[in-house]
């Protein structure tokens, strides 16, 4: 990530494309942080939130106060709002022309990148700066992306993509410079690490611990993404392909989830005074051979990951010439996943350099 300053004098805050959880957790930030984003020198605007029916648009920025307020109080159809229309999308932003960055918050289909990928594409080609959440586009088209960003003038922020408050990503590119990356292991998945944790703390089933993260709003109704281990398995993936250059399919993944590991297994480790991890881990062999694997392992108190309790995430770099870089850290949620892209956009702001 080059500091080289970049001109984005009157950069304001995002158009914002996906309007859920995060989205509204990234809506709050900005209100509540609308003088230190001040202080940044940064315009506190966002003139579009857009979801896939429609939108609204205030040309001098939308009032998030009233916005917060007004889905608190369980609308859901955000073109109900003042300056709401079902006829605002992404084309309503490109020929409009008066935003400079737009945040995609869409939902990750690791098939076709869809919507995403085309809401991506198509703001790069108008040169507007991008900043996602979205794993799909990152993993199926970043060099794609990459390049037409660069083609552009306009920078592409994916921080948010691979361990949210963990700069997994930003912290490989700046402080990696130079150095070859070797190797990449990682606990990447905050749910499936609170789900064990709570498993060796109250000596509970898998079973019940995912019910307790369900109840808390940790795991999703449906988190076979999560407990299966395939959203590990995408992060580590796009961290392969964005620090290493080698690009693979989730198909060439092992990939073993937390399903299997029972109170027995927890207790057997707990007596070997070992804590068992969703680990990724991606290697290269003197044979050139690259392994990429998903699996439950059992670390003891050498290991780094032991440590790495909760809905906290963990990544080590190991390189030919800086040696091993570990980070521990960014809990999972959508206000921590909020701050990690508006950390990307005041970098971005500043004139970080995420596509050179």
């Amino acid at each position: 990530m080059d500091t080289e300053a970049v001109s984005y004098t009157h950069l304001t805050l995002p158009t914002i494309f996906g309007y859920g959880g995060v989205g509204k957790a990234l809506v709050r930030l900005i209100e509540e942080k609308r003088e230190e984003l001040k202080g940044e020198g940064l315009k506190p605007e966002v003139n579009y939130v857009i979801e896939y029916y429609g939108g609204i648009y205030a040309k001098e920025g939308i009032e998030l106060a009233k916005l917060i307020e007004f889905t608190q109080s369980g609308e859901r159809d955000i073109t109900r709002y003042e300056g709401g229309s079902k006829e605002i999308d992404v084309d309503t932003v490109i020929e409009n022309g008066d935003v400079d960055l737009a945040v995609i918050m869409t939902p990750t289909n690791k098939e076709t990148g869809e919507p995403g990928l085309g809401f991506i594409r198509k703001l790069l080609g108008a040169g507007i700066n991008v900043v996602t959440s979205d794993k799909g586009p990152v993993l199926l088209a970043y060099e794609e992306l990459k390049e037409l960003a660069k083609e552009k003038g306009v920078q592409l922020g994916i921080g948010c993509t691979t361990g949210g408050a963990l700069p997994t990503v930003n912290g490989g590119m700046m402080d990696m410079a130079g150095a070859k990356i070797k190797s990449i292991e990682g606990v990447l998945n905050g749910t499936t690490n609170f789900i064990l944790k709570d498993m060796e703390e109250r000596g509970v089933s898998y079973e019940e611990a995912l019910k307790k993260a369900q109840e808390d709003g940790i795991a999703e109704t449906n988190p076979s993404l999560d407990v299966e281990g395939y959203d590990t398995a995408t992060k580590l993936l796009i961290l392969t392909k964005v620090h290493m250059g080698i690009t693979k399919s989730i198909e060439e993944v092992e990939i073993e989830g937390i399903t299997k590991v029972t109170q027995e297994d927890i207790r057997k480790a707990k007596e070997e005074g070992k804590k068992y991890r969703l680990v990724g881990r991606t290697e290269v062999g003197e044979d050139g051979e690259v392994k990429i694997r998903v699996s439950p392992e059992k670390v003891g108190q050498e290991n780094i990951f032991y440590s790495v309790e909760g809905k906290n995430k963990a990544v080590r770099y190991t390189s030919d010439t800086l040696g091993d870089l570990v980070m521990i850290g960014g809990a999972s949620g959508t206000t921590p996943a909020a701050a990690s892209i508006l950390r990307d956009v005041i970098n971005i702001h500043r004139g970080y350099k995420f596509v050179r």
